[in-house]
């Protein structure tokens, strides 16, 4: 049967449009948004400069934000870059225009972002609390005591449309905004009596106070809200595909409860009142033993801020500290534990944060090593609070209920069942106290994060004066 003149022009063009993808070594398909990044061998984030985003720590990039947009490029195969809009008002509309492919800025989903932008499934839920520094100033019960306060948030944020929805009920409220600066900074001008009140979402709360002890909630101003990436509208939905399998799978996994654990569960978990003391004794007392931690870290490749923390703890950087139980020294060492460590006399400083730091670098590579950091770390402090037999009766404890024994955050909520008795009846090792270990952790983290906070601090303050002492006279 002959070919009609219409089927041979269909076939010309058929085969013409298979020679041009045979040329270019792409299919139809390639064509839309995920395959030109992974082309590109490129994603570009947006983000915001801050604790609970993205930031340059001791050692190296870091950050929830950052944390979740660098896995999220390595399962594309492609490079991380991360870029910082001058202000956090800018972010949303460079999406909209479609100057960058996500933004991962801590941003709040609202009814008025979500017709400019696409989210994300949620990764975190939080809350907008009115803050105020405790002592200073009488805190507002409610949003009807807001009037005639000094109030002032960043422009931008989900605050300023809270509180623009709030002035529809309450017409005498009344704000400033500030566009080049963040939440964090405004925290800390409430902190340092330079501002009366402030709004900020919860988890940046949280870790604002583990610095700024005074800070205090007076009330929330919003119902719970989530935390997503935001994306271009447009009709290519490859990109958010891919992100939204990405977070479900992070979700299903549990990965994503630990890395919030990673970033949030220390500060969710603290006393003001210690940490004023301990902002106390660490210009007091820390000073005369600091060359003794970082040489005990340096041996035993510890941070030496982790080490002191650790001491803390333990005796309040007390070197006659001695318990009921008759352990004692810096970093409360038992008699038998001392004697396997070649340490003579406990209550000698040197000797103790020596033996103490040995001791605990023992522990941790006694674990297996597939535990990877940090839940080494942490595990290893459980051990030398508790005991590795009883840490190993709880990650068994783990495994059987289905959580994974290799992260700190399955096995830390059931270290407790070794104090009940229909659990640790059934353990090799038996009956301990098992709450006291995540308490120990937790402790130790939360001290350690400030040691962190001000050693940082002051390394930038020392780098600034050794600059200025370069600087020639005028």
């Amino acid at each position: 049967m002959p070919i009609k003149p219409w089927r041979h022009a269909l076939i010309r063009t058929g085969s013409v449009l298979a020679l041009l993808v045979m040329l270019l070594g792409c299919t139809p398909s390639d064509n839309n948004k995920l395959d030109a990044i992974k082309r590109a061998g490129e994603l570009v984030v947006l983000t915001r400069n801050s604790p609970t985003t993205y930031y340059e720590g001791p050692d190296g990039y870091t950050g929830i934000e950052y944390d979740l947009a660098l896995a999220f490029a390595k399962q594309l195969d492609v490079k991380l870059k991360m870029v910082v809009p001058e202000r956090f008002a800018d972010i949303l509309p460079m999406i909209a225009r479609g100057e960058g492919q996500i933004a991962a800025a801590g941003i709040t989903v609202t009814p008025n972002r979500q017709q400019q932008v696409r989210f994300s499934p949620p990764y975190q839920d939080i809350r907008q609390q009115v803050v105020y520094r405790r002592g200073t100033t009488l805190p507002p019960a409610g949003i009807k005591d807001l009037p005639g306060r000094h109030l002032e948030i960043v422009a931008g944020t989900s605050y300023e449309e809270g509180l623009q929805q709030l002035k529809l009920l309450v017409p005498e409220l009344h704000w400033t905004t500030h566009g080049k600066v963040e939440t964090e900074e405004l925290l800390q001008q409430v902190q340092e009596e330079l501002l009366e009140l402030t709004i900020a979402d919860s988890h940046i709360v949280a870790l604002s106070r583990r610095f700024h002890t005074d800070l205090d909630v007076a009330f929330d101003i919003s119902e719970p809200e989530q935390l997503a990436w935001a994306f271009p509208l447009d009709e290519d939905d490859s990109l958010y595909r891919a992100a939204e399998d990405f977070f479900n799978d992070l979700r299903t996994s549990g990965e994503l409860a630990h890395l919030l654990e990673k970033y949030y569960g220390a500060s969710t978990r603290f006393n003001p009142i210690n940490l004023a003391v301990f902002a106390q004794r660490i210009a007091d007392t820390l000073v005369n033993y600091q060359p003794l931690f970082e040489q005990a870290g340096n041996t035993h490749k510890l941070d030496w801020r982790l080490l002191a923390a650790m001491s803390y703890q333990e005796s309040f950087w007390n070197p006659k500290a001695i318990s009921p139980t008759g352990v004692r020294g810096m970093m409360m060492l038992t008699n038998a534990t001392a004697e396997h460590l070649g340490v003579k006399d406990r209550e000698d400083p040197e000797q103790s944060i020596a033996g103490g730091a040995r001791y605990l670098r023992q522990l941790i590579d006694r674990l297996p090593r597939r535990i990877r950091e940090p839940d080494r770390t942490w595990m290893g402090l459980a051990a030398y609070n508790v005991g590795v037999h009883h840490l190993e009766d709880a990650r068994i404890i783990t495994q059987n209920q289905g959580g994974n024994p290799d992260k700190w955050n399955d096995v830390k909520e059931r270290l407790p069942l070794l104090a009940k008795s229909a659990w640790f009846s059934k353990t090799k090792y038996g009956y301990a106290r098992g709450y006291e270990p995540v308490q120990f952790v937790n402790r130790i983290r939360l001290y350690s994060d400030v040691l962190k906070k001000i050693d940082q601090e002051t390394r930038a303050v020392t780098k600034s004066d050794a600059l200025k002492l370069r600087l020639p006279a005028l």
